[in-house]
């Protein structure tokens, strides 16, 4: 059975899974938040409303925003977050660059910033961030443990981490309905828009493959973090996972 790890965008065993996917959001990143709304039917903002609230009892001030791409998930959390200062880091400029300009137009560069830098290896010292926050990006990790377990290790103890990721629902019809559009539908929206027509049919291959819901949870009690809730959205199309260090 097909692991996460092992699902990579372009299926080329000369290249990384982690080389892939900054070469696949490279060159989507023009198209990506359109898509994303598009195909969500515009759901996935509010996904990102609902996981960003969970931290404003312990309103934290300091944020790492893992695998930014484009800024949405760490925008949300600082119009949410008044006081809140936050570092995106991502592996594909391209995707960053589309961050910036938003940071930019926004007038924000004085409390959000963004970094390239490799998720599994964050350059960061021990317990320095008050939460971490990842939204769609931890199904694209080369090596989803360590990933996690950095993540740990730059929160503070009592920190929070907040991930959103695409789940399987398992209820009929749903189930049934959730397949066919992701296996046929997002891929075929997804050539038409982008000029990567691969890009979108690793997308379902990397959900299926992902361990989501109480596998994730365990996953992350495994690696260090405690408390761990595990909140499906929409039918379980997509699951808001929580863990405290």
């Amino acid at each position: 059975m097909a692991t996460s790890d092992t699902i990579k965008p372009y299926q080329d065993d000369q290249v990384s899974k982690k080389q892939q996917v900054a070469d696949m959001f490279n060159n989507i990143s023009g198209t990506y938040d359109f898509l994303n709304h598009f195909m969500s039917l515009g759901i996935d903002i509010i996904w990102r409303k609902k996981a960003i609230r969970l931290l404003k009892p312990s309103a934290p001030g300091h944020l790492l925003d893992v695998a930014t791409g484009t800024g949405d998930f760490a925008l949300e959390a600082l119009r949410q977050l008044k006081s809140a200062k936050i570092i995106g880091v991502d592996i594909s400029q391209g995707m960053l660059d589309v961050a910036r300009e938003k940071i930019a137009k926004k007038g924000l560069g004085d409390r959000f910033e963004v970094q390239l830098g490799d998720s599994e290896h964050l350059h960061f010292d021990d317990a320095t961030f008050d939460a971490v926050t990842v939204a769609f990006g931890v199904r694209n990790f080369e090596n989803l443990e360590k990933g996690l377990t950095d993540i740990c290790r730059v929160l503070k103890p009592g920190g929070k981490a907040i991930i959103l990721e695409f789940s399987k629902p398992r209820v009929f019809p749903v189930k049934q309905l959730y397949r066919f559009y992701f296996n046929h539908v997002t891929p075929f929206i997804g050539r038409f828009f982008s000029k990567d027509k691969r890009a979108y049919g690793y997308l379902p291959e990397s959900v299926a493959a992902f361990p989501d819901g109480r596998a994730f949870t365990e996953l992350l009690q495994r690696v260090g973090f405690r408390e761990t809730r595990c909140l499906p959205q929409t039918f379980g199309i997509c699951t808001i996972y929580v863990g405290t260090k």
